[in-house]
């Protein structure tokens, strides 16, 4: 079970869906890495609009822009554990935006991998 409270780093990748890593869509690069660097969580929201350094506004109304849309992953962990990741991601967000802000965690529990399982231990069935 993860188990995480108090003061944290949050840590926000902001790339383009279509952003790739050897053929891989970069933010599932990034939530996997993250995933083995044993980070407490990475989720990815998919933004409807927004624009970067290119200036170009990306929006999800307009059919024929409707490409290359906003992507978030965002990384709650301690401090020296984000720190620790930042190596990776210099290699593999050429085009983006990373940025780190300091947050304070309520309450972040994980579940046991069996939780939510029947347990069927000692269990006949008929």
């Amino acid at each position: 079970m993860t188990r995480l409270s108090g003061n944290a780093l949050r840590l926000t990748v902001l790339v383009g869906e279509n952003d790739t890593w050897h053929h891989r869509p970069l933010y599932a690069e990034i939530v996997h890495r993250a995933h083995a660097a044993g980070l407490a969580g990475a989720s990815v929201f998919h933004g409807i609009e927004g624009f970067g350094a290119s200036s170009v506004v990306h929006t999800s109304r307009l059919l024929s822009l409707s490409e290359d849309l906003p992507v978030a992953v965002v990384i709650v962990d301690a401090e020296e554990r984000v720190h620790a990741f930042l190596p990776h991601l210099e290699e593999l967000v050429t085009d983006g935006l990373v940025v780190l802000d300091e947050c304070h965690v309520v309450r972040f529990e994980g579940r046991d991998r069996n939780q939510g399982e029947p347990d069927t231990k000692g269990k006949k069935s008929l």
